[in-house]
């Protein structure tokens, strides 16, 4: 038997903050209570809150792609983004896998695959600190989407799928202007390149995005595999995606889709950056709209691992309707709850001991330790 007392302890409760221990027997949290020993792990009064749980991180791909036309081997690549992630304070991490055709990135067939496999092979290894799944980004306008994804059939890591149409004129690029300043500022494409490439992409959307949509969702929902939408900005998105099953709304782009989203028991997902930057890097809602609104239920850490726990604490001092409880759950049990991870996700009894020990300090929060199933990885 291992056993580990976290002391003296501010523990962030889904409902209150509670100053005591915390008890963790073989990886699972047996007892909470408001001792004011200072046995075991002494807290010094730090907070002691549950691991976080990242649902949409685009974060490998830099370690793995650092420069363009550069490819680092993958597991280092792996390793070097689980390092980052875990002294964030995520215990838990869905890698997110482009599927689909890109031209923006251009990663060939099987190479996501090929990375999956990896992170597979570094779990198994133990040369991983934080628990990683994979996320499913499928473009469902491009050709071979569908083909792709038959590549997972058997891939059991795989928790999360989200349904995404990046085409002008498609949800988050509804209109031409940050269409263009994305893809033709971005690639530095003449009026004629981008005339042809603008074409194609809608061509493909008209082509493809229907019926591959329709065939993704069949496929999650007789895997048992958690849903997300992507970009909805109007009603008919959201219809269209309560149609599907879908669990997770990711990044609406308007209020009016967020607040549709949130009624109808969907978890809104926004970029904690958006939170930390206070708007959105695409021109979009600002995530702080939709919390004052009251219809943001999930943050992540999306491009930048750390924002995560940075923005509960700051969507906690800048809103007088959020409480830092409140805050946390935005980070930890609500996504775990969104994709059925009962396990995890807060600090209660029979739940898995993922803790983490954090300091607020200056407005930005430091992670002083970290455990995963009662193990300390960071």
């Amino acid at each position: 038997m291992t056993e580990t007392i976290f002391s003296d302890a501010q523990i962030v409760l889904e409902d209150e903050i509670i100053k005591g221990c915390v008890r963790v027997v073989d990886g699972e949290i047996i007892d909470i209570s408001k001792c004011s020993s200072s046995m075991g792990v002494d807290c010094e009064g730090d907070y002691l809150i549950p691991g976080l749980v990242e649902l949409h991180t685009d974060h490998l791909e830099n370690h793995y792609n650092p420069r363009p036309g550069v490819t680092w081997n993958l597991t280092a690549s792996i390793q070097a983004h689980d390092a980052q992630i875990a002294a964030s304070g995520i215990t838990t991490v869905f890698d997110c896998l482009r599927l689909g055709t890109d031209t923006d990135k251009g990663f060939a067939p099987g190479e996501m695959r090929a990375m999956s496999r990896a992170i597979s092979e570094a779990q198994s290894a133990g040369r991983l600190r934080t628990e990683h799944r994979i996320h499913l980004r499928c473009e469902v306008s491009a050709p071979d989407v569908l083909e792709r994804f038959e590549e997972f059939e058997d891939d059991d890591a795989v928790g999360l799928v989200s349904l995404m149409d990046h085409a002008p004129g498609q949800r988050q690029f509804e209109t031409m202007e940050h269409y263009t300043l994305y893809y033709k500022g971005k690639r530095g494409m003449s009026d004629d390149e981008f005339d042809r490439f603008c074409k194609m992409r809608i061509d493909q959307s008209s082509t493809y995005s229907a019926p591959h949509r329709a065939a993704l969702a069949n496929a999650c929902r007789e895997r048992g595999i958690a849903l997300a939408s992507h970009d909805d900005a109007k009603v008919e998105h959201v219809a269209e995606s309560r149609e599907y099953g879908t669990s997770v709304a990711e990044f609406p782009t308007t209020l009016t889709a967020a607040k549709a989203s949130h009624e109808a028991g969907m978890g809104v997902l926004m970029g904690a950056p958006n939170i930390v930057r206070g708007k959105s890097h695409s021109g979009n809602i600002a995530a702080r709209d939709l919390a004052d609104a009251g219809v943001l239920d999930i943050l992540s850490s999306d491009y930048v691992p750390f924002s995560l726990l940075q923005a509960p604490f700051i969507l906690a001092t800048a809103n007088e309707n959020i409480s830092l409880p409140h805050a946390i759950a935005m980070v930890t049990s609500n996504p775990a709850r969104q994709v059925g991870l009962a396990d995890r996700g807060s600090i209660q009894v029979g739940k898995r001991g993922d803790l983490v020990r954090v300091s607020a300090v200056d407005h930005v929060p430091i992670v002083r330790s970290v455990w995963r199933e009662g193990n300390r990885v960071a």
